[in-house]
């Protein structure tokens, strides 16, 4: 059984940084790919984020490249998501997911995801 548990959440003002993890259990880290999402009010889920497992290639979408960091820690089988210049804009619950398969987690179309934590930026 796949389970992802989100931390590192919390209220920072615009420019600020954050740190969030995923924790994973049931599954060795070094197999799976994982992803970060989040998803605004009255709005659609959006991918922040991919490592994948094999390589440990990542991926970005534009509006956070350049701010944001994927890592792994093998050994604590987590993953995390440094968020530096943090904007308004950025205010989400965020979601991590998982998948064997990179190009899943890349379109989010996988059955293995968190439980969210919030984030949001605001003077």
């Amino acid at each position: 059984q796949v389970q992802l548990v989100e931390s590192g959440g919390g209220l920072v003002q615009p420019g600020g940084s954050l740190r969030l993890s995923c924790a994973a259990s049931g599954y060795t880290l070094n197999y799976y790919a994982i992803g970060w999402f989040r998803q605004a009010p009255g709005k659609e889920r959006e991918g922040v984020s991919c490592i994948s497992a094999t390589d440990g290639s990542t991926s970005y979408a534009d509006s956070v490249k350049g701010r944001f960091t994927i890592s792994s820690d093998i050994s604590k089988n987590t993953v995390y998501l440094q968020m530096n210049e943090l904007k308004p804009e950025d205010t989400a619950v965020y979601y991590c997911a998982a998948d064997r398969i990179f190009h899943t987690v890349v379109t989010g179309n996988t059955d293995y995801w968190g439980q969210g934590t919030q984030v949001t930026v605001s003077s």
